[in-house]
């Protein structure tokens, strides 16, 4: 192997090895982090017009959540605004021991979540966590959102929203937290966060 090939390789896994200490999972430990459920109230916002899109607030929204897993996307329309989804928890969804017992992923702009025996019931799991499609504000918000990691607590205010372009297309926020499925998950125009 010729020492060009073998100083690329080189770089490839110090390259490897640096994104994945830097976006290794949080711990805890046992408790609940972010006991608090989501803040949602009535908005007299107007109409944001976003790159192109239009979007409606149909709520204020506020929410401090553990995160369990993040996705980012660059392929889609949703991915012109929503770079990144988080899978958020709250109450027993932000706690350790419960957490270890939950296989949790994301994929298609959908959050998975798998148990061999549950740690909590169904419904509790259901009710306490949420997909949240993450529309940022600004380019300040954008760059923080690609450095976030599973476990850290995030504190996100902004706006429940329905996105709206010229040709149809739309993409609307579920407006409670107690829906599953298709349609179930946050479209939030994120005005502020803070990472922990």
């Amino acid at each position: 192997m010729n020492k060009k090939l073998l100083l690329v390789l080189m770089c490839l896994l110090a390259f490897g090895a640096y994104k994945h200490y830097q976006h290794r999972p949080v711990v805890h430990g046992v408790g609940e982090i972010a006991p608090d459920e989501p803040l949602q109230t009535s908005t007299g916002t107007a109409d944001i017009q976003f790159n192109g899109f239009t979007l409606t607030p149909l709520a204020e929204y506020s929410i401090k959540a553990r995160v369990l897993s993040t996705e980012d996307y660059s392929m889609g329309t949703e991915a012109e605004l929503s770079p990144t989804d988080l899978a958020l928890g709250w109450g027993p969804m932000s706690d350790e021991a419960v957490l270890s017992k939950i296989k949790i992923t994301q994929g298609n702009r959908f959050f998975y979540w798998h148990v061999d025996e549950f740690p909590i019931p169904q419904r509790e799991i259901e009710i306490h966590a949420a997909n949240t499609h993450i529309i940022p504000a600004n380019d300040s918000i954008r760059r923080q959102l690609s450095n976030i990691r599973p476990g850290q607590i995030v504190s996100i205010k902004g706006q429940l929203v329905e996105a709206k372009r010229a040709d149809g297309w739309h993409w609307r926020s579920s407006l409670t937290r107690d829906d599953t499925g298709a349609g179930a998950c946050e479209v939030v125009y994120v005005t502020e966060l803070t990472v922990s």
